[in-house]
């Protein structure tokens, strides 16, 4: 066991933000050889500063082994600090950027399929007129999910989420902090070309033999849709392409072939492209809110700012057409 740590004798003093940036990517390769040929050094010189970086520290970071390094408990905490450390440095520099050129910056934003359809496009097209050099990484995660790695691994700036219920709820609230932009509620949808749209009136049990498109039963509207059925006695729907894609979902509904299921955002996005009506039948009452995440003690840059703000407008477009049903 390591004894007492001494910031100003041993940390301070002896050890650098490029050893701290070695231990990191030997970790991230697997190996200090790896490492080595990464950072264009050799091998020993590898292994003399994670060896010079343990004994500042005066706890052992990693074990050595045929098969590679493995870390210890103490290189796994070094680690998770280490990797807020260089992140808050990262967030840092973003903003010096953005002081010195407020009309560019960058934004790594994880969002799943539905919302990068429905919500996210039209953020990016508001965001990309108003700040034209603004960059992007867009990363698909998935849903649901209450633990969002790659933002708590710091791969991602902020996530755009969807939930089956109130989000502050659960132990994930003492780490994240969540906002709900609005409730994104599942409609059927059919095109206005189709004999479902034609009709004045229309029941699910019109629905019986129609082909549908909707999301795999273990999705929120896959599992809705079958719910519906089930409670009106009807028989299982007729399925024909089980997908979570909304371009797939999209195309093929346009035929005028096929009845689907989509959220209110997709249909205000999509709606006049691909002719989409949304039929007039009333499934579960169900909840489906959409919002951001992020970490509460990491530092928002003024591009996430940005994003957050143009976000919430483009939310309340989407809530009002939605509760007027107007598309």
């Amino acid at each position: 066991m390591p004894g007492a740590i001494h910031w100003e004798e041993h940390v301070g003093r002896r050890v650098k933000l490029r050893d701290l940036f070695v231990f990191f990517t030997v970790v991230e390769c697997g190996s200090m050889a790896k490492a080595g040929i990464k950072l264009g050094v050799s091998t020993p010189s590898v292994s003399a500063v994670i060896a010079g970086l343990e004994h500042a520290l005066g706890a052992r970071l990693l074990d050595r082994g045929p098969q590679g390094i493995v870390m210890t408990a103490y290189g796994e905490v070094l680690l998770a600090r280490e990797r807020a450390a260089f992140d808050e440095l990262r967030q840092g520099i973003k903003e010096i950027e953005f002081i010195g050129d407020p009309q560019a910056g960058e934004l790594r934003i994880g969002s799943p399929e539905s919302i990068t359809a429905g919500l996210l496009l039209p953020i990016l097209k508001k965001l990309n007129t108003a700040y034209p050099r603004i960059r992007y990484q867009v990363l698909q995660v998935q849903q649901p999910t209450i633990e969002y790695p790659e933002l708590r691994q710091r791969e991602v700036d902020i996530v755009l989420a969807r939930w089956g219920d109130d989000p502050t709820n659960g132990d994930s609230s003492q780490e994240l902090a969540t906002e709900v932009l609005l409730d994104d509620p599942f409609f059927l949808v059919a095109s206005r070309t189709s004999p479902w749209a034609r009709r004045r009136k229309i029941d699910l049990g019109d629905l019986a033999d129609a082909p549908l498109i909707i999301p795999p039963n273990d999705a929120w509207g896959g599992a809705l849709v079958t719910e519906a059925f089930k409670r009106r006695g009807l028989k299982p729907p007729n399925i024909i392409v089980s997908t979570l894609s909304i371009p797939l979902r999209n195309e093929l509904v346009s035929t005028g072939r096929f009845v689907t299921l989509l959220t209110a955002s997709v249909v205000h996005t999509f709606g006049k492209r691909y002719a989409l009506k949304v039929l007039p039948i009333e499934l579960p009452a169900h909840r489906s809110p959409v919002g951001i995440v992020t970490l509460k003690n990491r530092t928002l840059t003024p591009v996430v700012q940005l994003f957050v703000q143009c976000a919430r407008d483009v939310a309340k477009t989407v809530a009002a057409l939605s509760a007027a049903r107007t598309y």
